[in-house]
């Protein structure tokens, strides 16, 4: 069991035939993911070669795709001023599941497209500016290196990318059920409570990392969901303690204003619905190890 992405995942990406494409789609065939094609409109009716002797077909536009290999997720590595276009593309192709890697996508591009995906009310968008999403074993649909963690019972959510990559190998001891890189955007597809709700509710679940940063007020509305809906052990880290105020750092979401959106106040909100927090991400997943060993031993008392 995973959330959102599984072994019967058919993985398409748009923008397969460029350098970033072609790459990861690489290492997502390597990590064992079904990638069934490529769409370029350029270039359809084509094959690409990659390692192995696997041959993918690229076809002309998302809807075809689907119609031919019956894929269910996209992934879209085209460039900035496009993706939306492409977003738009696969949203009206109804694709289930689509991960935007791109960096850079203008935060109006992205609200339309989000707005636009909601009243059509049959694709999940996970990004733009994100690694994407893995469930360890089964399917990889981004850019997350798959040999840092095996499959587990720990979920992780986090607007990191790189702190994405970072807790799964502190806890590859354990394992990840499913780790959902969402981007750390103004404006993003699936959020933190999205993301704490599949979560809570997949049986192969035992635990919960979540991962924020400066800005904004995602980490206090998830806090406010954690402490109403979710019973299963959730452990914190937020990113940007030492962060000057009025600076962009790094994601386009994480500017702080006054004391809105530091680290401090978001630790608090969520240590307020119960949930432990850690000063450092090793310090997060030590947290987690603890219980995660709790949870084992009250399972074989």
């Amino acid at each position: 069991m995973a959330i959102f992405l599984n072994a019967d995942s058919k993985i398409i990406v748009q923008g397969m035939t460029g350098s970033e494409g072609t790459k990861h789609t690489t290492r997502m065939l390597a990590s064992g993911s079904n990638v069934v094609g490529g769409v370029n409109p350029r270039k359809a009716g084509t094959t690409v070669g990659f390692p192995g002797g696997t041959e993918v077909p690229v076809f002309g536009t998302v809807a075809e795709a689907m119609a031919q290999t019956g894929a269910n997720v996209s992934v879209g590595f085209v460039p900035p001023a496009f993706a939306k276009a492409a977003a738009i593309e696969a949203i009206d192709a109804g694709i289930p599941l689509l991960v935007i890697i791109t960096e850079g996508v203008a935060v109006r591009d992205t609200a339309e497209l989000y707005s636009y995906a909601r009243d059509k009310g049959t694709t999940r968008i996970i990004g733009p500016n994100c690694p994407g999403i893995i469930s360890p074993g089964l399917s990889n649909a981004g850019i997350i290196p798959a040999d840092i963690c095996g499959p587990g019972r720990i979920g992780l959510v986090s607007k990191s990318g790189t702190l994405t990559y970072q807790m799964m190998y502190e806890l590859r001891d354990h394992g990840m059920s499913t780790a959902v890189g969402i981007g750390g955007d103004p404006v993003i597809g699936t959020t933190h409570i999205d993301c704490l709700e599949a979560f809570q509710n997949d049986p192969d679940t035992d635990a919960i990392v979540m991962i924020g940063e400066i800005g904004g007020d995602a980490e206090e509305r998830a806090a406010a969901y954690i402490k109403d809906h979710v019973t299963k052990p959730v452990v914190g880290y937020v990113a940007g303690f030492t962060a000057p105020e009025g600076k962009t750092m790094g994601h386009a979401g994480a500017i702080v204003t006054g004391s809105s959106g530091t680290a401090q106040a978001k630790k608090e909100a969520l240590e307020a619905a119960g949930v432990q927090v850690g000063k450092t991400p090793s310090e997060t997943a030590d947290l987690m190890r603890a219980i995660m060993v709790q949870l084992a031993q009250a399972a074989s008392a």
